[in-house]
């Protein structure tokens, strides 16, 4: 069966991210009052699985040894059918 994985990685709390950082400023420039902000990354990912639980191994494989670096990065997996 084909499953969907949608994964989005971001940076651990604590990590410089500069990106997010200019775009704070930018906000704050054009008279937005925001606390914060953090930048992501989203894959939407379709491939063939036995189960829900067999994609999400997958998806969680996949984040391991290429999407996302476990040590500055976080992620979460959604799977659906």
């Amino acid at each position: 069966m084909q499953y969907t994985a949608d994964i989005t990685i971001s940076l651990r709390r604590g990590m410089l991210d500069p990106e997010a950082n200019a775009i704070g400023h930018a906000l704050q420039n054009l008279g937005f009052n925001v606390d914060s902000v953090v930048t992501a990354q989203q894959f939407t990912l379709t491939f063939e699985a036995a189960s829900p639980d067999e994609a999400r191994e997958q998806a969680e494989k996949m984040c391991l040894r290429l999407l996302a670096n476990p040590v500055i990065h976080q992620y979460t997996i959604g799977v659906r059918e």
